[in-house]
């Protein structure tokens, strides 16, 4: 199941291509080089302004084994609708004319110090991807975990399947998880509402009067940011989150007193749950805790699974990154170590 190349574009692509004055593409370079997982979603507008409504088949319908002069009932299958929503991120950036002004770049210096504005988009989206609840908060969009929280089907639902539990159960221990995504334009993707453009929008407003908090009034300039963007998981099957690992247990990982979870076995568990077939980019993603634990089984000479490989990420920029059975594994700051233990 090793990561597959193709031309999908990732949000670096699209803003590049948007914007021949290149601040799109600035923009979108600023995001994907502070946070792995936006290397790799496809992105796919919605076909309503809203979100994305998607059919999903809830049969396959099955033959009869008949003999001679026996009747054969026909059957059909059946299908049903999910709406995936898109949320709006929005903030402002503000900055002193006269400042911005003084070294003789004001765009550059606007730019400078809109980045930590759009860091906080980028960890935001990330988070929300990961952790995003709707029911909780409906200006959100559903992350994976609120798609993937049960071992059983009674407290998990249909997706329970793709759900493995690596036996952590105490909560003060420190619990986090593992997730195998196969994103493809069909299986898992970003979405952004029809009629839009994909990406973090920056508008700049030019000068306005500010009202410092310190009080009075001094001229400035004001930039709006807008992120319209949504997940959907048309198929489910391509979703595998390793749930419930000790992060007390984990950090053991090398000692002589080992006690951590066998990682690599439930890694190896998830790569055989998914189907097979069609053209999908394979990755893990986990806190940065995990994949540094990951890095330690790496100079275990009786290790053969895990490697270093050179991937190229959304940017067409190849890099070392460390793989399991060939499939990278991204870093994600926004994962936490604080998970709730699921049933």
């Amino acid at each position: 199941m090793a990561e597959l190349t193709n031309t999908w574009p990732t949000l670096f692509n699209i803003s590049k291509d948007l914007d021949s004055s290149g601040k799109l593409a600035a923009v979108g370079e600023v995001l994907t080089e502070t946070n792995e997982i936006l290397d790799d979603i496809p992105w796919v507008a919605g076909n309503s302004t809203g979100g994305h409504k998607i059919s999903l088949r809830e049969n396959i319908p099955a033959p009869t084994w008949r003999q001679f002069n026996q009747g054969v009932y026909p059957s059909v299958s059946t299908t049903g609708q999910i709406m995936e929503v898109c949320g709006t991120m929005s903030n402002y950036s503000e900055v002193d004319k006269a400042l911005a002004d003084l070294n003789g770049n004001t765009a550059d210096y606007k730019l400078k110090q809109a980045k930590p504005i759009m860091e906080g988009f980028n960890q935001s989206m990330a988070s929300t991807l990961i952790s995003g609840d709707y029911d909780a908060d409906n200006a959100k969009f559903n992350g994976l975990a609120a798609r993937y929280y049960g071992l059983t089907s009674s407290t998990g639902g249909t997706t329970y399947k793709n759900v493995i539990g690596a036996g952590g159960s105490t909560k003060a221990n420190g619990i986090t998880s593992i997730y195998l995504v196969g994103w493809s334009p069909n299986t898992v993707y970003g979405i952004y509402p029809k009629g839009s453009t994909a990406g973090l929008h920056m508008n700049d407003l030019g000068e306005v009067t500010l009202f410092p908090t310190a009080g009075g009034q001094m001229q400035g300039y004001r930039t709006y940011f807008q992120w319209d963007c949504g997940m959907a998981v048309e198929d489910w099957r391509y979703v595998v989150r390793i749930a419930n690992i000790d992060v007390t247990a984990l950090l053991t990982a090398g000692d002589s007193t080992d006690t951590s979870a066998n990682v690599m076995k439930y890694m190896s568990m998830a790569l055989d749950i998914p189907p097979t077939t069609g053209n999908v980019r394979w990755a893990f993603y986990c806190h940065p805790k995990v994949r540094s634990m990951l890095r330690v089984q790496l100079m275990s000479k009786s290790n053969a699974w895990l490697s270093l490989e050179t991937f190229t990420n959304g940017q067409g920029i190849p890099r070392p990154t460390l793989s399991f059975m060939g499939v990278p594994i991204r870093r994600v700051d926004e994962m936490t170590l604080t998970e709730s233990v699921i049933s």
